[in-house]
């Protein structure tokens, strides 16, 4: 861009709840800057969003941040409004039009969120719609600064109407990755609330525990801080914040089907993303006010002194009186006999 060009303002700008000044130096090795991202996707259009992602990225990674969060379903949206319970023309069209925002993974969108993690050095997680077929999942993908797609958490209990559009994930997609900065998995909106869910994270050594959601509630912070304490790690929470223009307009589209869908700045989603430390303090957010970028300063050595006290899968567990058996395999509808053998030694 020639410097006659006018430089567009950061998209982020309507508010910030960063909770580091910009201009201060570098983290110390033992602690980690990291930005909770909460920005709206441009609904059924996934270039847009993509290059949405890209100027939001390089806005937190400016901070200096060394791991970017970005919301569920951020890319191929979340479905508001949506009715797949309609068998009608109307409600078939608007599944082919989801199935068509959503991405492969791997495929040509994750290769460019790939190179965007590795040009800024960054550890990236992003909520994506998965597809597979004509299957969907709701998904979160993992990038290294090294520009490596390092794997994905499919969800595995979709809540409520989510069912009629979304698969459910298996025991093989809920990693915890052993990272420069950590070791970072992810679970999603109300799996949450599950405390064998949690229980498995936990036991595979989480210290950054990613909450993408799409949840705004005040009750949900509370969840936010019972795990953090509950876990002995940080956790960081990215919801959209959603209006009413950011989805296609109504007659085509509705949302709530009240008088606010004719007003384009009504909020749809209030956010409240959040990052909290292993002791359930509030380290940044929550925001409720608008699309922002929300950054901390994560203490490592905070882990241990809150397992000093609580370690819930180590000296604070009775395995001898509860334990629990996660099937990590893949559950697949089909399997081929000679695929199979061929596998065998």
């Amino acid at each position: 861009m020639s410097s006659s060009c006018p430089v567009p303002a950061p998209i982020s700008s309507e508010i910030d709840m960063g909770g580091v000044d910009p201009s201060s130096p570098p983290a110390p090795a033992t602690t980690v800057r990291a930005t909770v991202v909460q920005a709206s996707t441009v609904f059924y259009d996934t270039p847009a969003t993509l290059d949405k992602a890209e100027k939001l990225l390089a806005e937190a990674a400016a901070l200096g941040s060394q791991l970017i969060v970005f919301p569920e379903a951020f890319i191929g949206g979340y479905p508001r409004g949506l009715n797949f319970a309609d068998r009608t023309a109307k409600g078939k069209e608007s599944f082919r039009k989801y199935h068509a925002a959503a991405i492969d993974v791997p495929g040509p969108e994750v290769d460019r969120l790939a190179a965007l993690a590795g040009k800024h050095k960054v550890y990236l997680v992003m909520g994506v719609i998965e597809r597979d077929g004509y299957t969907l999942y709701c998904t979160v993908i993992f990038f290294d600064p090294q520009g490596r797609y390092l794997g994905k958490h499919r969800k595995l209990m979709p809540t409520a109407l989510e069912r009629l559009v979304w698969g459910f994930g298996d025991g093989s997609t809920i990693p915890v990755f052993d990272t420069s900065i950590g070791k970072l998995g992810s679970v999603i909106c109300w799996e949450n609330k599950m405390p064998l869910m949690r229980t498995a994270m936990y036991a595979k050594g989480i210290q950054i525990y990613c909450a993408p959601t799409a949840d705004p509630n005040t009750t949900w912070q509370s969840s936010m801080v019972h795990i953090a304490h509950e876990g002995g790690c940080f956790v960081l929470s990215a919801n959209q914040f959603c209006r009413r223009s950011d989805y296609p307009p109504p007659p085509e589209y509705v949302v709530s089907g009240n008088d606010d869908d004719h007003l384009p700045d009504s909020v749809v989603c209030a956010g409240g993303s959040v990052i909290v430390s292993p002791f359930g303090t509030v380290l940044a957010g929550p925001n409720y006010e608008g699309e922002g970028l929300i950054t901390a300063e994560l203490d490592l050595g905070d882990i241990a002194r809150a397992k000093f006290m609580f370690d819930v899968v180590g000296h604070y567990s009775r395995p001898d009186v509860l334990s629990l058996v996660v099937k990590d395999h893949r559950a697949s509808p089909v399997t081929f006999a000679s695929t199979e053998q061929a596998s065998m030694p």
